[in-house]
């Protein structure tokens, strides 16, 4: 299956990504460094926000793209909602 969104969705979620990899490097760079801990920790707290910010929106459009087509067509509907499901399950 493709991915939901459109090439503008793509190009934003692309360009999240590459300062969330920046964001990353910066933390190795801080280790290398010796920077104090709490620094280091706020710095994750920072990449781990903004990577749950992809996630979710990367589930909106799963969920207005993938799963709503699929419900106009009665086609994979419900494995799609169960794969969902399940990934949720899986969530920490």
């Amino acid at each position: 299956m493709a991915f939901c969104g459109t090439g503008q969705d793509k190009e934003r979620l692309i360009k999240r990504l590459n300062r969330i990899e920046g964001q990353i490097r910066g933390v190795s760079g801080m280790i290398e460094n010796d920077r104090d801990c709490i620094e280091v920790l706020r710095q994750l707290a920072s990449v781990s926000g903004a990577v749950r910010g992809v996630w979710v929106q990367i589930v909106g459009d799963h969920l207005r793209g993938c799963i709503q087509e699929a419900s106009l067509h009665e086609g994979n509907r419900d494995r799609l909602i169960d794969e969902l499901i399940d990934l949720l399950g899986k969530i920490r």
